[in-house]
């Protein structure tokens, strides 16, 4: 058993899909404490140190950011994620009373055939399929001794889900701000590789798990005793160069094979910062794929009267009440952060959010603005 790091990210996501956020939600990426009562406040850090303010799902999760992926975590729900992923094939994941938050970037021990199992129901449109390592065996005259029968494939996604999740693991757009535009999670020739990476703490464990629809690979790089890597620094630089070579020599040749689009995908065009429909507002485009009957209904952009710091130009710190004043700027929010300023200067708050404690919790509960009450 191994603990998947990032490489899980691609699974919690899904459920976050068919529950009814999509890939252009968006996720406020700040300085973020969560809150469970009897516990340590957990406050993750993503990869590079940074933040990198509001971000849509479909780049949260391609640039793998860890305080997005904890927020799917808190909206999937710790007991239904982990009775999704014992459906997807997880089966290790078991006693919740085990787990917290940090199941959203890989604390949980896995085996690495389950991992593919649940990656190939992806690249199945939704499909999942036990995995059967013999097929036939024949003696040395060519008689056949055993032949396995067609395999049973059992949904446990939907085919819009699965195409989208896929569409975002092999954009390769989407992930160049955390991997650069040419990382070997590229394979020459081939665009329609779906690809996910994973570290875990100390670099103990390095994955890279990618498909296509007729091939799936899945690498692990890391010490039989456990002990952190010495010459490993990232999943780029640890299991993808074995991946690729991999995926390479099985592709070579072969037609460069798009998945085709289930019909309850729709595409809209949405603005590059809030998510929503373009409307007239002039903002920059961009398009995106949703399950039917999730796609966006607002146009872009609502101006606030907010609280502003005088000195910072910036929303005002939890319990501020002096030096302030009300101006009007662009704002977002997610399902825990209820504004968040476009356009004002990077930095400033910090979030605390309050989990509702339910076996062990589940209910996200929206953290204050920032913004101090009038009467």
């Amino acid at each position: 058993l191994r603990q998947p790091g990032s490489s899980i990210k691609p699974l919690t996501y899904a459920l976050a899909l068919e529950n009814g956020w999509t890939a252009s939600t968006v996720l406020i990426d700040a300085p973020t404490c969560f809150l469970v009562p009897g516990q340590k406040p957990y406050c993750p850090k993503n990869y590079d140190n940074q933040f990198h303010g509001a971000v849509q799902i479909r780049f949260a999760l391609a640039n793998s950011y860890n305080i997005p992926a904890v927020k799917i975590m808190a909206l999937d729900g710790l007991l239904p994620f982990l009775k999704f992923a014992q459906k997807l094939g997880l089966s290790s994941l078991q006693q919740a009373d085990r787990y917290g938050l940090s199941l959203g970037l890989g604390g949980g021990e896995i085996k690495m055939v389950d991992m593919a199992v649940a990656y190939s129901a992806l690249a199945n449109y939704g499909l999942k399929t036990n995995l059967n390592p013999i097929l036939k065996i024949q003696n040395a005259k060519g008689e056949l001794i055993y032949q396995k029968d067609n395999p049973v494939s059992r949904r446990v996604l939907s085919p819009a889900v699965s195409y989208i999740i896929s569409h975002i693991l092999l954009d390769n757009g989407a992930r160049s701000a955390a991997f650069g535009q040419s990382s070997q999670l590229n394979i020459k020739g081939h665009k329609a590789v779906s690809v996910k990476t994973g570290t875990t703490n100390n670099m103990r464990d390095n994955w890279t798990i990618g498909y296509t629809q007729d091939y799936l690979t899945a690498v692990w790089v890391g010490n039989n005793d456990n002990t952190p890597m010495s010459y490993v620094a990232s999943g780029v630089t640890g299991a993808t160069p074995i991946w690729n070579k991999i995926m390479t020599y099985l592709l070579k040749d072969k037609e460069d094979k798009w998945p085709a689009k289930p019909n309850d995908v729709v595409g809209r065009l949405v603005c590059v910062t809030s998510g929503r429909l373009v409307g007239d507002s002039g903002c920059q485009s961009r398009f995106e794929y949703f399950k039917k009957g999730t796609e966006p209904t607002k146009v872009s952009f609502y101006k606030k009267e907010i609280w502003v710091d005088k000195t910072t130009k910036r929303p005002p710190e939890a319990g501020q009440t002096d030096n302030l004043e009300l101006q009007t700027h662009i704002i977002v929010s997610d399902p825990f952060v209820k504004y968040y300023c476009l356009d004002c200067p990077a930095g400033g708050q910090r979030y605390n959010i309050k989990l509702v404690p339910d076996q062990p919790y589940a209910t996200p509960v929206a953290s204050p603005s920032g913004q101090p009450k009038t009467n």
